[in-house]
């Protein structure tokens, strides 16, 4: 059957996630609930078929059980194709050897089969743990106008930020020059997204060389686009204006997730234009007793409250029961407060207890989050009653009863 694609997209979805900690014990960063009712990969899935893109491979590797359930057939996304759709490609053995992925690169290159089976013209590679909204069309309608190699997408960030960043080194016209793995004193503001568009037959060889180079670390960052630009081969940066948030600490998750409260922080999921999907739960609506407060909070399907909520995001069939108290934090699936708990400035994972009395979280002694730091339940964990947990702390394990 020929099944030609103009561009396919690889998306890498297999990082464990370890600056998350307890939240990736059993599930790859990009699986990570988010928003209420979505997971994180629900971001750069959804961008793909509004972009008009509908053959996407998805990455995996780390704990991907979760994650294979969840994408399923890709009906949610609409990438059940017939020609096309959405694959999960983990590591698998070719011949009489396997071995994970070992980089980014690595990654792809394991998988030029599955791309060649699509004869594609371009290639998109884009992360799983990324949170924004971007029309890939554009970015891959200049490349074909520019004649680009490769074309890499780039948001402006601040000078005081960019050393924790890739940096692209640009000409006036676009054109990058030099590329700065996180430079102590960076030339420019120009950050890399980790979005690359290259063209098909390019991109191949590179790989097939770096694989054979024994002192790479088969990485996109690291080799490949370094090694494209001391060949002479033109990389085009593309120029980001939206929101966007690599969600792979504590804080930025926290923060992300907050940001869907400021109708300022330009994250919108209630813009029909272009629309997040994510699957549902099929659990019933969600219910508010007479008891209840709820002030400024995303509240999901299935939560049951009779307690105080403010500055906050639920997810489905969280519960908070009378007396208790949640501000500014992130309750996942199934999460429950008990009678007189108190949840502030805190990501309580999903199916967690927190039980009657208990403290979660504290109050920020100043505007800097990373320096006071949110508290985090692991999943399935519960904080016995009475028991207290501290701002910047966790809890991987169940806490016990204060008598």
């Amino acid at each position: 059957m020929y099944r030609k694609k103009e561009c396919v997209a690889m998306l890498l979805a297999g990082g464990q996630g370890s600056r998350l900690y307890v939240l990736t014990k059993n599930v790859a960063k990009p699986a990570v609930p988010f928003g209420g009712k979505y997971r994180i990969i629900d971001f750069p899935l959804s961008n793909c078929v509004n972009s008009g893109i509908d053959t996407v491979g998805v990455l995996t590797q780390y704990e991907p059980h979760v994650l294979n359930a969840y994408i399923g057939s890709g009906q949610t996304w609409d990438l059940d194709r017939l020609r096309g759709g959405v694959y999960v490609l983990p590591p698998y053995q070719k011949g009489k050897t396997s071995e994970w992925y070992k980089g980014t690169a690595n990654a792809i290159y394991q998988n030029i089969a599955f791309i060649d089976e699509y004869d594609p013209e371009y290639v998109l590679i884009l992360s799983g743990d990324h949170i924004y909204k971007m029309n890939y069309s554009k970015m891959l309608q200049q490349h074909k106008e520019t004649g680009a190699d490769a074309t890499i997408a780039v948001i402006d960030v601040p000078l005081s930020e960019a050393s924790r960043f890739g940096i692209m080194n640009c000409k006036p016209d676009g054109t990058v020059y030099e590329f700065e793995e996180k430079p102590k004193q960076p030339k420019s503001t120009l950050a890399s997204m980790g979005i690359y568009i290259f063209s098909w037959k390019k991109l191949r060889q590179y790989l097939i060389d770096d694989e054979n180079n024994t002192k790479s670390s088969n990485d996109f960052g690291k080799d490949i686009i370094p090694a494209m630009l001391a060949n002479g081969e033109k990389l085009v940066s593309y120029r980001f204006a939206g929101y966007w948030k690599d969600v792979g600490t504590i804080e930025s998750l926290w923060e992300a997730n907050m940001d869907l409260l400021s109708p300022s922080s330009g994250l919108n999921l209630f813009d029909d234009s272009w629309k997040i999907y994510g699957r549902t739960t099929g659990s019933p609506p969600h219910f508010t007793a007479g008891t209840a407060s709820v002030k400024h909070t995303l509240l999901s399907e299935g939560c049951e409250i009779a307690g105080d909520v403010s500055e906050s995001v639920l997810f489905s069939d969280v519960k908070i029961a009378q007396g208790a108290k949640v501000e500014y934090s992130i309750l996942m699936p199934g999460a429950v407060v008990e009678e007189g708990a108190t949840v502030r400035y805190a990501i309580v994972a999903e199916n967690a207890v927190i039980a009657r009395d208990a403290s979660v979280g504290g109050s920020p002694s100043d505007g800097d989050i990373d320096k006071w730091g949110v508290a985090v339940v692991a999943e399935g964990v519960r904080i016995g009653c009475g028991a207290t947990l501290a701002a910047k702390e966790m809890a991987d394990e169940d806490l016990p009863d204060v008598k």
